[in-house]
């Protein structure tokens, strides 16, 4: 059993930012634990990567919304390597519906924020349990800048902001045993996931609201939560860091208010 090397779980590890958040963080020298639910091709091509970069990585498969397959999944990885160091709560456990609330069936909205709050609960419960005997670790939830939004995406939204608020709870209770807690709340960020779901024109709108005028990559998401994650980063303690290419800061530039005074 490696005791040595750092430990990092991440969820919904198989594609996207979850995908390049374990890239990035085998870079850095953790033993990555690439979570995934089904796609186990996709899974084991992200270990391969890592390997073949000189890192060291293991996919393991689990619903991160059943908590017997959590609790399956911590006892194979404290098995195999005596501790998880760092979690990063990254998995889509459900697709959100991007429907006016008019229409949305409650079935719909309630399957988003259950989902949502569901694999978070679960891998935290879990794995704080861990982190609290050792009294260290680091817990990254990957949220996003939806949680503010206003319009098609009430499920989503919703869900977001729940996440948001849950981890501030984690972190209150993490900190008095020596657990960082933060969150990074993203922007649009280009994806496969995105991508099925970006029309051309809320592209565009996107790009022409970023301060680099253009969508981030999830290389660039990566490297955010890998800062988060790393355990010399001490100075913030259940905060939401809003990571949108300066979507945010364009924006009340362009407001009115803000020209008229410039």
């Amino acid at each position: 059993m490696e005791q040595s090397q750092r430990v990092v779980l991440i969820s919904g590890a198989s594609r996207g930012i979850g995908a390049a958040t374990a890239r990035e963080m085998g870079r850095r020298g953790y033993h990555v634990v690439a979570n995934y639910r089904q796609n186990a091709d996709a899974a084991a091509e992200v270990v391969r990567s890592i390997k073949a970069a000189g890192g060291s990585a293991q996919a393991v498969r689990a619903d991160v919304c059943d908590p017997e397959q959590v609790s399956a999944m911590l006892d194979r990885i404290r098995t195999d390597r005596g501790r998880i160091d760092a979690l990063v709560c990254n998995a889509n456990t459900v697709n959100p519906p991007f429907e006016p609330l008019l229409t949305l069936s409650w079935d719909d909205f309630i399957a988003k924020v259950s989902g949502e709050l569901a694999g978070a609960y679960f891998l935290t419960q879990s794995v704080l349990r861990g982190m609290a005997e050792e009294r260290r670790g680091r817990i990254v939830y990957v949220s996003s800048t939806a949680a503010d939004s206003i319009g098609t995406v009430a499920a989503h939204s919703t869900a977001k902001a729940a996440l948001n608020t849950f981890s501030r709870h984690v972190a209150g209770v993490a900190a008095q045993y020596g657990v960082v807690v933060n969150t990074v709340a993203f922007g649009a960020v280009r994806t496969d996931a995105t991508a099925g779901v970006m029309t051309d024109d809320l592209r565009k709108f996107m790009e022409s609201r970023s301060a680099f005028g253009r969508l981030l990559e999830a290389d660039e998401a990566a490297r955010s939560i890998a800062m988060l994650a790393d355990e010399d980063f001490t100075a913030s303690v259940g905060q939401v860091l809003r990571v949108d290419g300066g979507f945010e800061v364009l924006d009340r530039q362009l407001h009115p208010m803000v020209r008229h005074f410039e």
